[in-house]
């Protein structure tokens, strides 16, 4: 079992940056895919980004590429979503999640952090 939970969500203007982090639990962290999605009002979840169990590759969805950068520690047991230049349709709750890579897709999920852009 692996636990997520996310910090760092806030009110930022737009055009700001934020960081928000997501701390796991477990021996085997290192060895998941971890992912950013999130979730505004009214709208589905949809992703953000991911980065492999080495951290050598990264996707991102196409609304957040070249403004956000996902990172992670394997030795802290964290990955990180920096975001620069956010826009007000940015605002959403923020979540983490774990892929073990049993091909079920992400198998973990964090409670959430809330991020909110202000025109």
């Amino acid at each position: 079992q692996v636990q997520l939970v996310e910090s760092g969500g806030g009110l930022v203007q737009a055009g700001g940056s934020l960081r928000v982090s997501c701390a796991a639990s477990g021996e085997t962290f290192s060895r998941y895919v971890m992912g950013w999605f999130r979730q505004a009002p009214g709208k589905e979840r949809e992703f953000v980004a991911s980065i492999t169990s080495g951290g050598l590759t990264r996707y991102y969805a196409d609304s957040v590429k070249g403004r956000f950068i996902i990172s992670r520690d394997n030795a802290k047991n964290m990955v990180y979503l920096q975001m620069n230049s956010l826009k007000p349709e940015d605002t959403a709750v923020y979540y983490c999640a774990a892929d073990r890579g049993t091909g079920n897709g992400y198998d973990y999920w964090g409670q959430g952090t809330q991020v909110t852009v202000s025109s």
